[in-house]
């Protein structure tokens, strides 16, 4: 398991230490400082940051429940790692969920929330490691165009799939494959086009063109997964 990425933790009065170590090694999960399949071996972790075994195993806990980690019987817990199959059908789920979401978002979004997206998208094209094609979906939450749309949809069950269950796992993926040649631009000016439709209350083109861009980025994966 690497080590380059750890620091010793401390405790800050705003978050708990299990805050932090959960958001320590997600950080590493996702971008793959921590490969796929690594096993979790809590004494080393706790060795690395410092901490003692209750708030390693508390964060753990909390990985498992974003299905970053998993734990199987007689073997541990491990970082996951999907198969072919597991990735194909995840991404299968993305595009039917992801375009019902754009085709929901165009039939009831605001004005101001057309802004919040365009503001989003801005931020991505002036991000440095962007600019320097480095990769492009290292941003979550309210920063994340995707999680930004499905937010907007107005579905909350559809919101809870993507936005909480599903979320880290999927992002996990665009993480580690954004940094393709080309891949950024190419998704940043499908990204505009999705929302220049969302814009137009064009529901059915929003539907296609998210379907579409997804689709795009599981051929990409694809290309590179080992």
């Amino acid at each position: 398991m690497t080590t380059e990425i750890t620091q010793p933790i401390k405790e800050l009065n705003s978050i708990t230490l299990t805050d932090q170590i959960f958001r320590k090694i997600q950080t590493a999960i996702v971008s793959g400082d921590i490969a796929p399949g690594t096993k979790i071996s809590e004494p080393e972790l706790a060795r690395v940051y410092g901490i003692s075994r209750g708030p390693l195993r508390e964060a753990i806990h909390r990985l498992e429940g974003q299905k970053l980690v998993e734990r199987t019987a007689h073997v541990g817990a491990r970082v996951v790692s999907l198969s072919h199959q597991q990735l194909f059908e995840l991404y299968q789920i993305r595009e039917t969920l992801e375009g019902l979401a754009c085709r929901l978002a165009a039939q009831s979004i605001d004005k101001q929330q057309i802004l919040n997206l365009r503001e989003v998208l801005h931020l991505h094209a002036q991000d440095p490691n962007f600019k320097e094609g480095k990769g492009y979906y290292l941003q979550e939450g309210q920063d994340d165009f995707h999680y930004c749309i499905i937010k907007n949809c107005g579905n909350k069950t559809l919101e809870k799939m993507l936005c909480d269950e599903l979320y880290h796992l999927i992002r996990m993926y665009r993480v580690q494959y954004s940094k393709t040649p080309n891949r950024p631009h190419k998704a940043l000016s499908e990204h505009i086009r999705i929302l220049d439709a969302i814009a137009d209350g064009d529901a059915e083109l929003a539907e296609l063109l998210m379907c579409r861009h997804i689709a795009s980025s599981y051929r990409n994966i694809q290309k590179h997964f080992i």
